[in-house]
């Protein structure tokens, strides 16, 4: 294995780690802005995954690319259904009942 690749791989642990532990450690309060923020950088992820399974340099490369693009879809759509339905949650009781009555 070239020292590149160790290098990467290396470099893809630590940012695991790193990511985890700045996520566990948010309070509940900051969820939704977090949320957002994650929600956008999820869509830039999306954009990157798209140009990796496009690229076309060999199968795996073609077949990581679709796993990226399937698992930052489903990031970035489930974090919008929850961002929403967090949303929901701080509206008064007359939206919602005017809410109700439009659908």
């Amino acid at each position: 294995m070239p020292s590149t690749q160790i290098l990467e791989l290396y470099v893809f642990m630590l940012a695991g780690f790193v990511g985890y532990q700045v996520i566990s450690r948010v309070p509940p309060l900051l969820h939704t802005p977090l949320m957002s923020a994650t929600n956008a950088i999820s869509g830039i992820s999306l954009v990157g995954s798209l140009v990796a399974a496009g690229s076309q340099h060999d199968l795996l490369s073609t077949l990581l690319g679709t796993v990226a693009v399937i698992s930052a879809t489903i990031n970035v759509v489930g974090g919008f259904m929850i961002t929403d339905r967090m949303l929901k949650m701080f509206k008064s009781g007359d939206e919602k009942k005017g809410e109700g009555a439009k659908s």
